[in-house]
């Protein structure tokens, strides 16, 4: 019996039968299958219900007639049968299993026509759809007025979560939307949260139409995405063949695609610097600020260069959009500062970018990973290690190409500067494989040139040879212009004296001598590269290399000053001099003094304040923590002179220290010290049992 209080006797229902995926079937959903008769009128009600009509509201005109007319119960005992029964909730919810079973046995005509009564009822009343729109085109209900509401609600979503807006754009396409008018919006959406693939498939049947919708927009997607697979100058052509008639607002993103790729007469044709904006808004004001600082950096006297990209990265972090572009104005800030010699703006300028959401998820890793540069610059290892991590784990796509390859390039130059020789070889494979995907653009010097330093240092430069050929012809292009010059030619001046060739440092040191008239950086290298070469010829002033060895640590170079002044100090032959330059060395580079991978320390060639009497450590392993750190070196097989090197001491001091640690060991020969090392070095971490 259902609803004792209503007096009314209910058919008995049939024990629950398996449903057609040939499981037991809920008693709601047996129940729900088998309204007829005198409860079919419960059936209608539910089944309006779960179509999306409400408790109270409008009914469907049928359901209501009747009611109005009395041919079936009141509205209220319908809604205690139902409730009785175990179908409906207290809240006026159909139960899960009742509503399926409901829309599975109906026509999909009526429940069809429902839903169309159900669009008309919301129209009527002049109220949104919200998530029902969703539901209904999920449920495959094609629809005008439900597709344009969810293309309305993605076009809203699109510049803050464009993942939300690719989902809506889907359900809008099953509600009848045009694919091609959406077709822009839906790769930026895709663009947005990272699908480059599924953005790039949609871009390509958008322009392939006659006459494409929304073209511009479709521009600055296929754009953005060909820069993020490290192919920028396909991007550039993108904007070529858009042209100067249809580019409207989007002419500072040519602009940085075109110039990132060399093409500064295509760019200024497309950009001009002195126009105003293309409207009066905070975005289109952001993006001229972009487009014509950019240009102010490749000028003779770029000064003016980076405070408009940070003004334009901070206006574009106060309009809280993620517009597809080449390049974000916060990543271009960032580069200009670090290669103007100031990465603790760029460190800056990407945490807050970052922190703002400045391009979307897309463009996070990217922001990251400057950042880590910046703080690799800085001689701050372990920030730019967290940074890398942080890179990694934004967002659930791999890295882009592009961003891949300034990663491995990122863990080549800290593999480099901790003189960790079997990390270099293993992250310089990985650099390996990235460079094949991706290109080389003004965007890309400093990682190009880290790889090139890297590249001597492990006798591989033949491998980046033809990128380093192209790296040149690029920036002759744009008349060598000194702020994205510069880096780079010191970059080839340190890789000439690790190669030994002074046919190929010529050139670059001529370059840096050249540019000294206008840049202060330029200045600086121009004269550390003259101390390097001093020093290597062993023909070197003390007082001279310390100069450019504190110079370079002003220009955000510390790790560079420190290590051209203990290679120098490794040198000297006065002990005053070599006191002196490792005393600068430590003081570029003093955070590393505990650890043998290229940390200064102390000059020491007796025994240490830490050891006891009767020579042996308070440990026991019979070693002080410097004879630990040239132990280290020992084991990974450097000889007197990179010892030296590595932590700040002479050669000299390192064989001594070597010869000693012979001695309080016991060790007979070469073979057997490296055995008795080992066994002194493994008694600090015991394996755990």
């Amino acid at each position: 019996m259902m609803g004792d209080h209503t007096g009314v006797e209910e058919p008995a229902y049939l024990p629950a039968e398996p449903n057609h995926q040939g499981q037991p079937a809920h008693a709601a959903e047996q129940m729900a299958r088998q309204l007829k008769g005198e409860t079919a009128a419960v059936r209608e009600l539910l089944l309006a219900l779960s179509v999306g009509f409400t408790l109270p509201g409008p009914l469907p005109a049928a359901l209501q007639r009747r009611i109005d007319g009395g041919e079936v119960d009141s509205l209220d005992v319908l809604v205690q049968r139902a409730e009785s029964a175990g179908l409906l909730t207290a809240e006026g919810t159909v139960v899960g299993p009742a509503q399926h079973a409901l829309l599975t046995v109906a026509p999909t005509a009526k429940v069809h026509a429902l839903q169309r009564e159900l669009v008309s009822a919301y129209a009527a009343a002049g109220q949104p759809l919200g998530e029902v729109a969703r539901e209904l085109a999920r449920g495959g209900l094609a629809d005008t007025r439900v597709a344009l509401e969810l293309e309305h609600a993605a076009n809203k979503a699109l510049d803050h979560d464009p993942g939300l807006a690719y989902q809506l754009y889907g359900e809008a396409l099953l509600a009848g939307a045009d694919e091609i008018a959406t077709a822009a919006r839906r790769a930026q959406a895709a663009a947005g949260d990272g699908d480059l693939d599924t953005a790039t498939r949609i871009i390509d049947t958008l322009l392939v139409e006659e006459d494409p919708p929304d073209v511009r927009r479709g521009a600055d997607v296929a754009a953005a995405v060909w820069a993020q697979r490290g192919m920028l100058a396909r991007g550039a052509d993108i904007y070529s063949w858009l042209g100067a008639s249809r580019v409207g607002q989007s002419a500072p993103l040519a602009a940085v695609a075109l110039l990132g790729c060399g093409n500064r007469a295509g760019a200024e044709a497309l950009f001009r610097a002195d126009a105003p904006p293309a409207s009066p808004t905070l975005l289109a004001t952001t993006l001229a600020q972009t487009g014509k600082g950019l240009l102010e950096s490749l000028a003779a006297d770029p000064h003016q260069g980076l405070p408009l990209l940070i003004h334009a990265s901070d206006m574009l972090n106060a309009a809280g959009t993620a517009l597809p572009m080449p390049e974000t104005p916060a990543a271009l800030a960032a580069l200009v500062a670090m290669h103007s010699g100031e990465p603790h703006l760029a460190e800056t300028v990407c945490r807050s970018a970052a922190a703002a959401g400045q391009g979307g998820n897309a463009a996070k890793p990217r922001l990251f990973l400057l950042q880590a540069w910046s703080a690799m610059m800085q001689d701050k290892l372990e920030d730019a290690r967290l940074a890398i991590n942080e890179a990694s784990k934004t967002n659930h796509w791999p890295l882009v190409p592009r961003d891949e390859f300034l990663c491995s390039a990122l863990e080549v130059g800290l593999a480099r500067r901790n003189g960790d020789v079997p990390e270099l070889l293993k992250a310089w494979e990985r650099a390996r494989e990235a460079m094949l995907h991706t290109s080389v653009d003004l965007y890309s010097l400093l990682p190009w040139g880290e790889l090139m330093i890297a590249a001597a240092r492990i006798r591989e430069t033949r491998r980046v040879v033809h990128y380093f050929d192209e790296a040149n012809r690029l920036l002759g292009r744009l008349g060598d212009p000194p702020l994205w010059a510069v880096p780079f030619h010191w970059a080839a001046v340190q890789a000439a004296m690790l190669s030994e060739s002074p046919s190929d440092l010529a050139p670059h040191a001529a370059a840096l001598a050249r540019a000294a008239n206008h840049s202060h950086l330029a200045a600086v290298l121009a004269t550390a590269g003259k101390a390097w070469v001093s020093v290597l010829a062993n023909r070197f002033s003390p007082a001279e290399v310390e100069a450019a060895a504190r110079s370079l640590g002003r220009v955000g170079m510390p790790w560079e000053g420190a290590r051209l002044a203990g290679h120098a100090a490794a040198k000297a032959d006065d002990r005053r001099d070599m006191v002196r330059l490792l005393s600068c060395a430590r003081d570029l580079h003093p955070q590393g003094s505990s650890n043998g991978g290229g940390a200064p320390g102390s000059v020491d060639s007796g025994t240490g304040p830490a050891e006891t009497g009767n020579g042996m450590h308070p440990d026991g392993t019979g070693l002080s923590e410097r004879e630990k750190e040239v132990a280290r070196l020992v084991l990974e097989g450097k000889t007197y002179r990179e010892i030296g090197e590595a932590i700040y001491i002479s050669p000299r001091t390192a064989e001594h220290h070597i010869a000693r640690m012979r001695r309080r060991l016991g060790a007979e020969n070469r073979s057997d010290l490296l055995a008795r090392l080992r066994v002194a070095l493994n008694s600090e971490n015991p394996p755990l049992e």
